[in-house]
């Protein structure tokens, strides 16, 4: 057995501490990188110990020679050697793998004392520390207010004037950083960031952002992250962001990643200034994956006050039900109604009396049943069906049951709310005497898809064409082409049908015109750009039975034909969404649809609302410029806890096509701005969205 102690300087007392410097895991003052601290109870056993740090394991790996260590330690340690450090044996990170469920069981009960123990002189075990840091701890709780405190600026700094006052190192640094962060890219309009001038309308501070660095380990060299990725220096949006979080994958479990994060670096390589395929090569690289991500986390409120400064924005944006982005739209686009509810237990450990769920179509956690005679059955503000979306600031748009529980268990006698609730269950009071209909109302409606309008063409992005391919075959009838298809106007995204593999076998193949990633346009003169992919099938099959064969398709160029070609050979296997075809496929990166044609995309109508003077909560990237020319816009940035964030439907890399109606084409910057600010409480954007790159 072995005495484990963690030395630390001024450990047990906030003399010294700050908001910026102290871990938000463990709660002690380290490097980012280095390994979290913890001051251990009682002594551990030697079997649980790591022989590079020499302390208690912290997320335990095995190598095939038997031995055990920190993931942080061992990864470090073989950057620099080739070996096992205890017997020598040749070893390399993705050999190992992450030590049994009962190993990290073990250590996760090792007792452990809260760091600020001059104050708090709470035990707990190890896995219960960071909700102790985040709910229950005073020292903890009063840094983060402090540094609320000195984010919000003055009324001078909210008016764009010079202030009188010297603010805090960490102020100003987090200033400067959401400044920049949202201001810095040319082109990028924001209606996300414009302040209300109605005295009636609390005025908002710049956008917070903080910059994160998120671990994230493939157990499998080839196990998917579960990111799909958008943007690059080839693209108008610039940086890498992501654009979608695939549900119960490696990040959707990690879940400190979300939609929206921009990805700086990877492994300490940059990604500023790297093309869209680049990044998807250097974000498939095996094993350990160190993300630095900014991350933003909303708007705060000029009069917002100590005792509220939830962490997530979406609770304060929500604070009012009846003034609620969506409340009481009878659009047929309206996602539901935001909610806030709060419970308040007798005793931390009394139970809410809530059942919550997932779904198989739709992330995020739902409300499945409230137990009767529960706290929040007496309540009674909370209804079956309810969407999820913060649980004491802490953003669940995207996470899991199992994470809900955990924040409603660490929390004290206070629970907050912040629930969607769909229009018809608002309107017919949560119950229908028809139980078939009652389940048919929660659905959400399906996405009206439309072909792009005449008035709404316009050319690709700068960097991206298309060119037309015909093929003329004589065959056996019998013979087959030898090609595999995808897309198709029912699958999710209205992809067209296109071309996912080239057989040897087929007489495509020796053709050596059709490539894989092509998209069909039509058969022995039978259009294939309308159809399902089941229709498209049957056409195929039938026409393949000929003699001869004409095959018309389009493929799509870059510029970055160097770095394209170096992701080719790594480019991603995909599941499709629909359920027809249970084969892995292939899909084209996202930068591959930019070159499409405007008369081959599918648009649809986003319809968002609100009642006040708030931002619409996104922003914009594009139009004209001098030296890029004409410009598609896109959505970069969707901010938590605004409009766009609660409805759903809006992803960066979106191209915004039109505005009530109104073409963006030939539109610059000083055009749109005024249109999107005259808005007041309701504006209609027709999109056009290409599922992003899968890594």
């Amino acid at each position: 057995m072995a005495t484990t102690e963690t030395k630390v300087a001024s450990s047990g007392s906030a003399a010294g501490l700050s908001w910026a410097r102290v871990c938000k895991e463990c709660g002690q003052q380290h490097e980012g990188l280095d390994s979290h601290l913890y001051e251990y109870q009682d002594e551990v056993d030697d079997e649980l110990v790591c022989h590079i740090c020499l302390q208690p394991l912290l997320r335990p790996m095995d190598t095939p020679c038997g031995h055990t260590y920190c993931f942080h330690c061992l990864s470090n340690f073989l950057k620099e050697q080739d070996f096992c450090p205890v017997d020598r044996q040749r070893l390399q990170l993705h050999q190992c793998r992450p030590s049994s469920l009962l190993v990290r069981n073990l250590l996760d009960k090792l007792t452990v004392m809260c760091p600020h123990n001059a104050e708090c002189q709470q035990q707990m075990q190890r896995c219960e520390l960071q909700p102790h840091l985040h709910n229950r701890c005073p020292v903890f709780r009063r840094l983060r207010e402090e540094a609320e405190k000195r984010k919000r600026p003055s009324w001078n700094e909210l008016k764009g004037r010079k202030g009188d006052g010297e603010t805090s190192e960490d102020a100003k640094h987090s200033a400067t950083q959401s400044r920049n962060h949202a201001r810095d890219q040319p082109g990028l309009i924001n209606p996300a960031y414009e302040e209300s001038e109605d005295d009636n309308t609390p005025l908002r501070s710049s956008l917070v952002a903080e910059a994160n660095v998120v671990e994230l380990f493939r157990d499998e060299p080839e196990e998917e992250l579960g990111l799909r990725i958008v943007g690059g220096k080839d693209t108008p949006l610039g940086n890498i962001v992501i654009q979608e979080i695939v549900r119960d994958s490696l990040a959707a479990r990690d879940g400190r990643l979300a939609p929206g994060d921009h990805i700086l670096e990877v492994n300490d390589v940059s990604l500023a200034l790297v093309p869209h395929a680049r990044a998807i090569t250097v974000l498939r690289q095996p094993a350990l994956l160190r993300l630095t991500v900014m991350q933003e986390k909303g708007f705060k409120l000029r009069d917002q006050r100590s005792d509220h400064h939830l962490s997530t924005p979406a609770t304060s944006t929500a604070s009012q039900p009846s003034h609620s982005p969506h409340g009481n739209a009878t659009s047929n686009h309206n996602p539901g109604t935001v909610l806030q509810v709060t419970l308040m237990k007798s005793q931390r450990t009394e139970p809410l009396g809530i059942k919550l769920i997932r779904k198989s179509d739709e992330s995020g956690v739902f409300i499945l049943d409230l137990l009767s005679g529960g706290l929040a059955a007496k309540d009674g503000k909370l209804r079956n069906n309810d969407k999820v979306l913060a649980i004491n600031g802490h953003d669940l748009r995207h996470g899991t049951p199992e994470s809900a529980a955990q924040i409603i268990q660490g929390s004290e006698v206070r629970v907050n709310f912040v629930v969607m609730r769909p229009a018809e269950a608002q309107e017919e009071g949560g119950s229908s005497r028809d139980g078939q209909h009652s389940r048919a109302s929660r659905r959400a409606p399906e996405p009206q898809y439309f072909r792009r309008r005449s008035t709404y063409m316009k050319d690709p992005p700068g960097g991206f064409s298309s060119q037309e391919k015909t093929v003329s075959l004589k065959k056996e009838p019998r013979l087959s082409l030898g090609i595999t298809i995808a897309g198709g106007r029912d699958c999710r995204s209205r992809l067209p049908v296109y071309i996912t593999s080239v057989q040897p076998v087929g007489c495509l193949h020796r053709d050596g015109t059709i490539k894989r990633g092509d998209v069909l346009l039509s058969i022995n003169g039978v259009d294939l750009t309308q159809l399902t992919y089941n229709e498209a099938v049957s056409v195929l099959k039938a026409q393949t039975a000929q003699s001869q064969v004409v095959l018309r398709v389009i493929q799509t160029l870059s510029e970055d034909s160097e770095d394209d070609t170096e992701a080719g050979s790594k480019e991603e296997l995909d599941f499709m969404d629909d359920p027809r075809d249970d084969a892995l496929n292939w899909t084209p990166l996202w930068t591959r649809w930019l070159g499409l044609p405007s008369h081959m995309h599918w648009c649809r109508d986003v319809v968002l609302q609100k009642t006040n003077n708030e931002s619409w909560g996104f922003s914009i990237v594009g139009g004209y410029e001098e030296s890029h020319g004409q410009q598609p816009f896109f959505i970069k940035t969707i901010v938590p806890g605004t409009p766009a964030h609660f409805d759903g439907r809006l992803k960066c890399g979106d191209e915004i096509v039109a505005v009530n109606g109104a073409t963006t084409v030939g539109m610059n910057n000083s055009s749109l701005i005024p249109m999107l600010k005259l808005q007041k409480n309701k504006v209609t954007l027709t999109v056009v969205s290409w599922p992003g790159s899968l890594v």
